[in-house]
């Protein structure tokens, strides 16, 4: 609990006064002869709403104890005012911006003169919460060494259970004008502590340690918990109010930060300033950190299929290419054989062309498929073939010069590959009738290449099939990505998800070619598989399963076990393959090697489905 400092109400009406006539004393924008009042404290300039009453003014000798210096990123410092006031949405510490590398220690007792501002990570048009701020600071260092005001316990007591209000609806549901409940909002709470000296105890890692040293962990051990430790993210509501994004005020040069993968605990005590980022929001820059505690986790095996059972898989591999380490083509391929079991049907997202990302009109991936295949065969699995479409260069989105694409892996020992004139980047596949039964009109081929639901993005690519003398479809998708979409901590309440519109429209597309197969065979064996880049229950996926044509099989896996990807701490459902009512009697497997780990060869899992055609 913060401390109690309330003041007379002589002294209250008096600094109110003065902020309303704008002369603030002290500063240089106090009038001559203005009535004297008490100096501008930290807590009057944050206020009670997210952005700053003082914003844009000038302000002089704010006083407070230095609790944090960042040398490095955004470079400054955060002081905090020891004796608080008695309203509990007012936060006492604010950060001050420097530019360059401050000459303040943790401990000095300062008068800090400078301009108040809101600083928005990422820019306006990000959606992120501000930062209040003192920028262009003169400082003074009035004593050194003193005691630093008590942290405060942030925990699952603490933190209230609803995420966030909703926003204003007359200001494009802003939250930034509504004042703070932080006994009722977890976003309030954090806001209400911005800039403040705050800790954590013993708490679960939730995201693991990534290539910018940081982790997620949760104070909450027991919200949505996922079966293998991490916090499941499993409707829009379940935003997980207990996470918290830890970094460390320490440059990495001076004190390596430590590795830790999802389900181990950072222990002991946790304690810096609260800060608000643009990768993640609200985040713990540890002056204090604590140590982790490696648990037990490790990646899975999937079971192997049986002699009559196909099994069919998806995987992203992120951007591959021939110019990646050869470690990273022996790593993916001894997943495909030791942690796959060697999959019947392998769609790979993110084929990259043969040369990478250098954007020289290269559209070929020939090398690049070359090379992956010698290299699962080397580490004992099957000799796989491939059949894919080349995409026109720079047509698909993703890395610049990269073209990544959608490919199929098959084991020519178990499954063969129905030839139908190959088709093209532009030209589209179709349904037809053969004996009865439905064909597709181009094998391999691209579904409606030429609707905007695909400008830029990657287009489906349809193969079919035959497995003990049965015909399956496959189609392999990657879906635009949520690039521009506002982060959970979102100024705007509920946060503005832009990026569903293109998908809604492409996944429109596959679910009307879908229909056009079942309703040339109604039980017709089609999986739609691949990065859908959208939720199990999205509009998205809602989409694709219009009409009964497919079902998300990994709703067919308990709650505890529905992700492939971990985001800022949230173990969520990006991966899928859908099946359309022909496949029956199922075994669905979310294999997870990579996404709870601080060491991934991807930052997706794959996906396996099991089933008896």
């Amino acid at each position: 609990m913060r401390s109690s400092h309330p003041r007379s109400a002589a002294v209250a009406a008096l600094v109110a006064t003065a902020l309303a006539t704008g002369l603030l004393a002290g500063t240089a924008d106090a009038a001559e002869g203005a009535v004297s009042a008490d100096p501008i404290r930290i807590h009057d300039i944050q206020g009670t709403t997210r952005t700053s009453p003082l914003n844009g003014k000038p302000v002089a000798d704010v006083q407070g104890i230095v609790t944090g210096v960042r040398t490095y990123g955004s470079r400054g410092f955060w002081i905090q005012d020891p004796d608080a006031d008695d309203d509990p949405a007012t936060s006492e510490g604010i950060f001050v911006f420097t530019g360059s590398v401050p000459t303040v220690a943790v401990g000095d007792a300062v008068k800090v003169s400078g301009t108040v501002g809101e600083y928005v990570p990422g820019g306006v048009n990000s959606g992120n919460q501000s930062v209040t701020q003192i920028a262009k600071p003169t400082v003074t260092v009035v004593s050194s060494g003193n005691a630093l005001p008590a942290a405060v316990a942030v925990n699952e007591y603490s933190v209230p259970a609803a995420y966030a209000p909703t926003g204003d609806p007359a200001a494009a549901n802003s939250i930034n004008g509504l004042t703070l409940e932080p006994s009722r909002y977890a976003l309030d709470y954090y806001e209400s502590l911005e800039g403040m000296n705050v800790k954590i105890g013993t708490s679960r890692v939730v995201g693991a340690t990534d290539p910018y040293s940081e982790m997620w962990v949760t104070v909450k051990g027991w919200e949505n918990t996922a079966k293998r430790g991490g916090t499941l993210y499993g409707s829009y509501e379940s935003q997980n109010t207990g996470r918290l994004q830890i970094q460390q005020l320490a440059p990495v040069a001076q004190q390596p930060f430590p590795v830790a993968n999802v389900g181990d605990k950072l222990t002991g005590t946790t304690e810096g300033p609260l800060d608000f980022n643009q990768f993640g929001g609200y985040t713990l820059v540890a002056r204090t950190l604590g140590t982790v505690k490696a648990g037990t986790l490790a990646p899975e095996k999937t079971k192997p299929q049986a002699a009559n059972e196909l099994a069919v898989a998806t995987y992203n591999v992120e951007n591959l290419d021939p110019t990646d380490p050869q470690t990273k083509f022996d790593n993916l391929a001894k997943a495909v054989v030791e942690n796959l079991a060697s999959p019947d049907i392998l769609a790979l997202e993110e084929i990259q062309d043969d040369n990478g990302a250098k954007n020289d009109g290269t559209v070929s991936a020939e090398q690049t498929l070359t090379k992956f295949t010698a290299a699962i065969a080397a580490a004992g699995g099957p000799a796989y073939q491939w059949r894919s479409v080349t995409p026109e260069n720079n047509k698909d989105g993703g890395e610049p010069g990269g073209n990544i694409r959608q490919v199929f892996l098959f084991n020519p020992a178990r499954v063969s590959f129905t030839e139908r004139a190959p088709g093209d980047a532009v030209t589209a596949t179709g349904v037809t009738t053969e004996n009865g039964k439905a064909a597709l009109t181009h094998s391999p081929g691209r579904i409606d290449p030429a609707n905007p639901a695909w400008a830029d993005s990657r287009k489906p690519l349809a193969g079919e099939f035959v497995f003990k003398g049965k015909t399956v479809f496959v189609i392999a998708n990657h879906f635009s990505s949520k690039g521009g979409d506002e982060g959970l901590t979102s100024v705007h309440q509920p946060p503005v998800r832009s990026s569903e519109a293109k998908r809604l429209l492409q996944a429109q597309a596959v679910n009307g070619f879908v229909k056009q197969l079942l309703a040339a065979d109604k039980n017709a064996s089609v999986l739609a598989v691949g990065d859908i880049n959208d939720f199990e229950f999205s509009g998205t996926a809602q989409a694709l399963e219009d009409g009964g044509a497919l079902y998300s099989a990994i709703k067919s896996l308990p709650k505890a076990e529905r992700y492939s990807y971990v985001y800022q701490g949230n173990a969520q459902v990006l991966d899928q393959i859908l099946v359309s009512p022909g496949v029956k009697n199922y075994a669905y497997d979310s294999v997870h090697i990579n996404a709870e780990f601080s060491a991934q060869n991807s930052d997706h899992d794959p996906q396996v489905l099991r089933f008896r055609p």
